[in-house]
């Protein structure tokens, strides 16, 4: 399984967050990396975006054909997403240390 994160493209200023849209530099980006994804991506990609209206025309960018989750609205936790331990002494004890090792790998780049 590969894993890509894009992030929106440029978007207005303002409140509500949710309702922000892309600037129309922003609408050129989204394009622009859309172009170069889909040549890139594999024909049964799942693309899951935030309730966020910038996140969404940034996917629409690329395909109409996307999942909107609402645990990956601005300012939910991270922890959302992540599964439930079954019981005691299961599943992943922080979200900081489940990332730690993914941000050291960041930060050497």
């Amino acid at each position: 399984m590969d894993l890509i994160l894009w992030r929106h493209a440029e978007a207005v200023d303002g409140q509500p967050d949710l309702a922000r849209k892309l600037t129309p530099k922003g609408v050129k980006q989204a394009k622009a990396l859309a172009q170069w994804l889909s040549s890139r991506l594999p024909e049964q990609t799942r693309i899951i975006v935030s309730p966020a209206k910038r996140t969404q025309q940034t996917a629409a960018a690329l395909t109409d054909e996307f999942e909107i989750e609402h645990k990956l609205a601005p300012g939910a936790p991270p922890t959302a997403l992540l599964p439930q331990p079954a019981g005691p002494g299961t599943g992943v004890q922080s979200w900081s240390s489940a990332i730690s090792p993914l941000w050291g790998w960041r930060q050497r780049l």
